[in-house]
């Protein structure tokens, strides 16, 4: 056993039902070597998601003290609800979670712990414990381990492409290894489902853009997961893997370069709305509200997309949501190229509920619990009968498969909102549902993702919007 005094603590908890049948898992890790120093995992009754993750989190920290009392922990999670609240950026209001971060609070002194959030993908050892547990608990008994992290590495190996990356230990090797055996099958199983039961990752305390509540991007943690994902035994493994949570994914393009090109593309350019009153404040805004008409700058935002796009002269369509902001906009343009504007319901902005026209700020204060459920799962509504981002996700995925069929070959453009936009992006890239929170789209922007016959899908532009300047 290692004599290091510094230690990882990946931890998780799922709910199947949210409050349901609940699980947690916990990895204690070497930081140099990667190994696994002790793992807990145990089926805990009927909680909810958040519940299972806190409990992870104590069982992890628990562990790592009795390894180690003086040791400091670096603790890395993919719930952003209890990175942000252990971390004191996030007030904790809800009754249940008060005392599970106080008892994981007196495990070690505060400043000899760390919290940093990570995808899910890079948290498929605590992920996996977890939903064993709570396998385990559907079937009576309780969780024992299943194997240790040096057998899987030797079965990720057998089943991997290529060999495994060079460098010092505890480096790539050591987290494309986790990522590997994360992915691949395990001895007398399948590949483990990372949507099965468990909470996606959350957004940041501050909205970036309220109209969808989705944040700026953190390119460190992208490039991390890039790293660690890069070595894993095949792209269609861990596109299965990192977009379990969503139903309409099954549908969605393949990744990768080995499909053959079969010709021009359908090309669809995606086009965000000019401002509206509410954007400047950082106000929700979607389908259930009052349906803003552009503001004075909007219309000039809308005029000077179309004249760019009428100089460039490749549109050949144009496809609008319902919404009024985005109908005005979409006529700025067809008014240019003599085009008429077909309205898709498909591509309306995501029903924000009760939460419409209030700021982030404004509905934390009012419905704190709605809004961290919210965040800590892309299958949670806001409050009021409003729309989860899986249930956008579905409807996007039907709509972009109806466009490109009718467009096959042509250039298209599509006047929408944040979210679809944000959505039809993440597809094509093959991207995990928390990687919504990590993008930043601006007012009249401009994005492009091309889809290929053979099932490929290119995102050729991302957020350009120098038509403004």
């Amino acid at each position: 056993m290692t004599t290091a005094r510094e230690l990882i603590v990946e931890a998780d908890g799922g709910s199947r039902g949210n409050p349901g049948p609940a699980g947690y898992g916990a990895v204690v890790l070497d930081p140099v070597t990667g190994e696994t120093l002790a793992e807990a995992a145990e089926y805990i009754g009927v909680a909810t998601n958040n519940v299972a993750e806190y409990k992870g989190l104590v069982a992890g920290l628990t562990a790592a003290r009795a390894l180690f009392p003086d040791a400091t922990v670096h603790v890395r999670m993919d719930s952003k609800l209890v990175v942000e609240q252990m971390s004191g950026r996030w007030k904790i209001k809800h009754p249940d979670m008060k005392p599970l971060a106080a008892e994981a609070g007196r495990v070690f002194p505060a400043g000899r712990v760390r919290y940093e959030w990570i995808p899910r993908e890079l948290n498929k050892h605590a992920d996996r414990l977890a939903n064993e547990a709570m396998d385990a608990g559907k079937q009576g008994r309780q969780w024992e381990p299943s194997g240790s992290t040096a057998a899987l590495d030797a079965v990720a190996a057998r089943n991997a492409a290529a060999p495994p990356p060079s460098g010092p230990p505890g480096d790539a090797a050591a987290g494309a290894a986790r990522a590997r055996a994360a992915l691949a099958p395990r001895a007398g199983g399948t590949p483990t489902s990372a949507g099965a039961g468990t909470s996606g990752a959350g957004a940041s305390g501050s909205v970036g853009q309220a109209e969808d509540g989705l944040f700026a991007r953190d390119e460190a943690l992208a490039a991390q997961a890039r790293a660690s994902l890069a070595s894993a035994a095949s792209q269609e493994s861990a596109h299965a893997e990192a977009t379990g949570d969503f139903e309409a994914e099954a549908a969605a393009p393949a990744q990768g370069w080995t499909g053959p090109d079969m010709g021009a593309p359908a090309t669809f350019v995606l086009l965000r709305h000019g401002e509206t009153a509410l954007t400047p404040e950082k106000r929700f805004s979607g389908s259930g509200g009052t349906d803003p008409e552009l503001s004075a700058a909007g219309l000039r935002q809308a005029e000077a997309v179309a004249a760019a796009l009428a100089a460039r002269g490749t549109i050949q369509a144009i496809v609008s949501s319902p919404l009024t902001r985005c109908r005005q906009t979409a006529a700025a343009v067809a008014a240019r190229l003599g085009l008429d504007v077909q309205v898709e319901r498909g591509l309306r902005e995501t029903d924000f509920g009760a939460w419409e026209g209030l700021t982030f700020g404004e509905v934390r204060e009012r419905y704190p619990d709605d809004l961290d459920a919210w965040l800590a799962s892309p299958k949670a509504a806001p409050t009021g009968g409003g729309e989860s981002f899986a249930a956008v996700a579905r409807r996007v995925a039907a709509t972009r498969d109806r466009l490109t069929a009718a467009h096959a070959g042509r250039t298209v453009l599509l006047v929408t909102h944040v979210t679809p936009i944000k959505t039809l992006v993440r597809l094509a890239l093959g991207a995990p549902p928390e990687s919504l929170f990590r993008m930043e789209l601006s007012a009249a922007s401009i994005s492009a993702v091309a889809y290929y016959a053979d099932g490929n899908a290119s995102v050729r532009l991302l957020n350009d919007t120098s038509h403004l300047r």
